[in-house]
């Protein structure tokens, strides 16, 4: 049996769909990247936003026309989040939400043995354990991501994520340490640690993010880097335990939504601009010429164009690295979807626009910053014969010129930054 997997949305979702991979392997399944060869087609879905909806809506009857004889397990945020519209699916033969993955390949055997349309969605339960999924198969990339925390407590005004993915939960700190062993004997050379809300990592012992990022380092990984991060996790002992880890990259990706306390308060994040500032600082400080990259939403209800400039000014003050930008999108179930003042789609859009310009200059500032500087970088793939490209430890690609015969996948080398070009840096190796 052939089985064709397709993921949308966060690093989370990537880990739990090579994770989902690993258990049909184990149950005697072939992955297959040709879904009309498949017997059985599993769309991981994510519901973010409405538009990540529309797209697989889109993807899920592309799909089904391609294979018009195989199952559809559809899993996920979007099943979880809204089990009686995913049960309208007409696409659909299985439907199975965020909890208990394990169960899918016995799933698709009670399919297989009696074809009926199956709805096996789960609610959270009050202390809902960390659900340890076998680690993903080597999939011939060069860094792995390990998923080491789930849920989320904070219920951010706008945000489905609490409703999709319940509570927090983690990993425990020997799982995590034996997972990391287990990539470093498949010869990854970089590791991702990922989850829901991952800077609350807290396991039952009271075990915080730094400990996590220890016990993944104790595995003799040679680099770890950390996905999205929330601000209100990041506690000055927390970043001080983090800044002395050595394989720990001087990358922070940590969401801000906003730049102006009134917008942050109404969208109920934890923290104010002046604390997220004092934040950025502090990393500054521990981890000197680290990238802080971010999220920004535009046209939150109410948001006003005073509320706006303010943001403006304060992405410019931070000075990011690099900011995804995208347009307040209402999720049904949430108090900002009712909520009054709602934002036309035009002056969203504007907004956003404004905040992609000021993007590009910032992010042209950090790659100028670089130049001269010598990072380690690892490297992924050659850009036809003339380049070699990888990432540094602050995320930039780099650029190095290619000769013929060298082959430097998956190796950490370090790199002259002697220019910019394209968003990304050039470099030189050093002998």
């Amino acid at each position: 049996m052939k089985a064709y997997l397709h993921t949308f949305g966060c690093k989370v979702n990537a880990a739990e769909t090579d994770s989902i991979a690993a258990l049909l392997i184990q149950h005697q399944w072939e992955i297959t990247d040709s879904p009309e060869q498949a017997d059985a087609l599993i769309i991981n879905s994510c519901t973010v936003t409405a538009s990540g909806d529309k797209r697989m809506f889109q993807t899920l009857r592309k799909l089904r026309h391609t294979a018009p004889n195989a199952v559809i397990l559809v899993t996920g945020c979007y099943v979880q989040a809204f089990p009686a519209d995913a049960a309208e699916l007409p696409d659909a033969d299985i439907l199975t939400g965020t909890r208990h993955r394990a169960h899918i390949p016995d799933l698709l055997d009670a399919y297989f043995q009696n074809p009926h349309r199956i709805a096996a969605v789960e609610n959270f339960v009050s202390g809902e354990s960390f659900e340890s999924l076998p680690q993903g198969s080597d999939s011939g990339h060069t860094r792995a991501f390990l998923k080491i925390q789930d849920g989320c407590n904070r219920f951010c005004s706008y945000c489905i994520i609490p409703y999709a993915r319940g509570r927090c939960r983690s990993r425990k700190l020997d799982e995590i340490r034996t997972e990391s062993e287990k990539l470093v004997r498949q010869g990854y050379q970089e590791i991702v640690l990922c989850g829901i809300n991952l800077a609350c990592y807290e396991d039952d012992f009271h075990h915080d993010l730094a400990d996590a990022v220890r016990a993944c380092a104790d595995s003799g990984i040679v680099q770890i880097r950390l996905s999205s991060l929330e601000p209100d996790g990041l506690t000055p002992p927390v970043l001080e335990k983090l800044s002395r880890i050595p394989q720990l990259l001087p990358h922070f990706h940590i969401s801000v939504q906003s730049g102006c306390d009134r917008t942050l308060q109404a969208m109920r994040r934890h923290y104010t601009c002046a604390e997220y500032a004092a934040l950025v600082s502090q990393l500054r400080e521990l981890f000197p010429g680290c990238a802080v990259t971010t999220d920004l939403m535009t046209g939150f209800p109410g948001e006003t164009d005073a509320d706006f400039q303010e943001t403006l000014a304060f992405v410019r003050a931070i000075r990011f690295a690099g900011m995804h930008i995208f347009r307040y999108s209402p999720r049904p179930g949430t108090p900002a979807a009712s909520a009054p003042d709602q934002i036309p789609e035009a002056v969203k859009k504007a907004r956003a626009d404004a905040l992609a310009e000021a993007a590009a200059i910032l992010h042209q500032e950090y790659l100028s910053s670089c130049i001269g500087q010598i990072h380690s970088v690892l490297f992924e793939r050659q850009k036809n014969p003339a380049f070699h490209c990888g990432h540094a430890g602050n995320y930039l690609l780099v650029h190095v010129p290619a000769h013929p015969g060298e082959e430097f996948r998956n190796q950490i080398l370090p790199v002259r930054i002697t220019g910019t070009e394209g968003g990304y840096l050039t470099g030189e190796f050093i002998s």
